[in-house]
């Protein structure tokens, strides 16, 4: 009979197994007093990667989301600006963060509400009510998620609606937030287990929206509904008073939302290439568009992206940031940590295998700024604008080699007219519905 637990000479074994090799120990020592990251850093990967680039566009200030998961919103609000300061031929601009916090924690509070009356018949310790309760309202957001708070509540200038404590360190007010709403979940499902109505419910609900409102205020102060924007340009100086979010979204911005898509690359069987998916239960504007993605080969993203920046405009995009990266020195290559030599051992799955067992998906949003073209017109490397502050990376700069993208990126949104027909005539497809607990329903919120 084989055993099954790990027994003493197992033990023995796998200390003797340890020692044979000398290096183990001297691996041991480096990492045990500076650690894994640190010991395993390839030094020479910073030297090969260079901050340099064919194609480069020119952005204000590295912003900085500090302790939020916010950095889906800061980079669609980096992409957003960017048009601002073109526009009015600025050197730096920057739009209130805290304002779409605001509205996204407000609406995925009634998301969250609207999907457990959706959901009174499933049994409280099912999978489904056990996903939603998890997290009602976390920091992380998808691009569809950012573009239905845009079009309903519009922009703001970032010194109408600055950081409080509670935005740039969002932990606090998240966590409260969530205690209410699981408690509202547990009040609204009890009482319709109590032979409540549903205009019954649906009365308690707006109630206990009023009480998310008011902790939204207390925290990060009322949303303004009219303001003055005021700003010196080199071409004179802008005065508009009484300017309504939406307002000055159209004047100023003048994006149309509805013309950016999302294209993922999810290798998996479950997933063909050509169709477009949503996921189930994953939204916060509970009359907006849902969370659209078309699944595409890796060069197709590649392609899109590309195309837009060589039309001068900022890409938003997600990707599994923690791996096989650098964060001081601001390197995403796949080479930046030699961790198969520092524990004698390889990592072998593949990235439909990572996506599958969980080992990877997308956990933080950025903005391509830059992408370096050979002279066959292929990227090998990519600039990445980050919004940790300037103190990460370079000047708050990344750098992204073409390998690391083929692995760990997962989404680019771009302008639909940088698609190809056929991929146009995809995107016009019924989405696929996917679980709620896909790992395409991922939202960025690393920080």
């Amino acid at each position: 009979m084989m055993n099954t637990n790990i027994s003493l000479e197992n033990l023995n074994q796998f200390e003797q197994g340890f020692d044979t090799n000398p290096t183990n120990a001297l691996a041991m020592n480096a990492v045990v007093s500076n650690g894994i990251n640190a010991v395993a850093t390839n030094y020479q990967t910073e030297r090969r990667v260079t901050h340099e680039f064919s194609l480069s566009l020119k952005q204000g200030k590295v912003t900085n989301q500090k302790k939020s998961g916010r950095c889906w919103m800061f980079a669609a609000l980096n992409c957003l600006r960017f048009q601002v300061m073109h526009k009015l031929n600025l050197e730096n601009f920057e739009l209130s963060q805290s304002y779409t916090l605001f509205y996204d924690k407000l609406e995925k509070s009634n998301y969250f509400l609207e999907s457990i009356l959706e959901t009174l018949d499933e049994p409280s310790n099912g999978r489904l009510i056990s996903h939603l309760v998890s997290a009602p309202l976390n920091d992380g957001g998808q691009w569809d998620m950012f573009a239905n708070l845009v079009e309903k509540y519009g922009v703001v200038p970032k010194e109408v609606m600055p950081e409080t404590a509670a935005s740039s360190s969002t932990r606090e007010i998240t966590g409260y937030l969530t205690e209410k709403l699981r408690e509202f979940a547990c009040t609204l499902r009890t009482a319709y287990q109590n032979g409540a109505s549903m205009e019954e419910l649906r009365a308690k609900k707006d109630d206990m929206m009023q009480t998310i409102y008011n902790m939204l205020c207390i925290s990060l102060g009322k949303p303004p509904v009219k303001f003055d924007f005021e700003v010196k340009t080199p071409n004179g100086f802008v005065r508009d008073l009484g300017i309504t979010p939406q307002s000055f979204f159209k004047k100023y911005v003048d994006m149309d939302l509805s013309r950016y898509i999302s294209l993922i690359n999810a290798p998996t069987s479950d997933k063909p290439y050509g169709k477009t998916y949503t996921v189930a239960f994953l939204g916060n504007v509970a009359e907006g568009r849902p969370v659209k993605y078309l699944n595409l080969p890796i060069e197709d993203l590649k392609a899109a992206a590309i195309a837009q920046m060589k039309d001068g405009l900022p890409v938003w995009f997600g990707c599994d940031v923690g791996k096989r990266s650098v964060r001081d020195g601001g390197v995403m290559d796949l080479n930046a940590l030699d961790l198969e030599t520092l524990f004698n051992t390889e990592f072998t799955m593949d990235k439909a295998q990572r996506l599958d067992y969980g080992q990877s998906l997308m956990t933080h949003a950025m903005v391509f700024q830059g992408v370096n073209l050979d002279d066959n017109g292929k990227p090998n490397r990519w600039r990445v604008e980050n919004s940790w502050g300037k103190d990460a990376g370079v000047d708050g700069y990344y750098i992204m080699s073409d390998a690391w993208f083929d692995e760990y990126m997962y989404q680019v949104v771009v302008d639909k007219k940088y698609l190809t027909e056929e991929q146009r005539k995809a995107l016009e497809q019924e989405p696929i519905t996917l679980q709620p607990w896909d790992p395409m329903g991922s939202l960025a919120s690393v920080r």
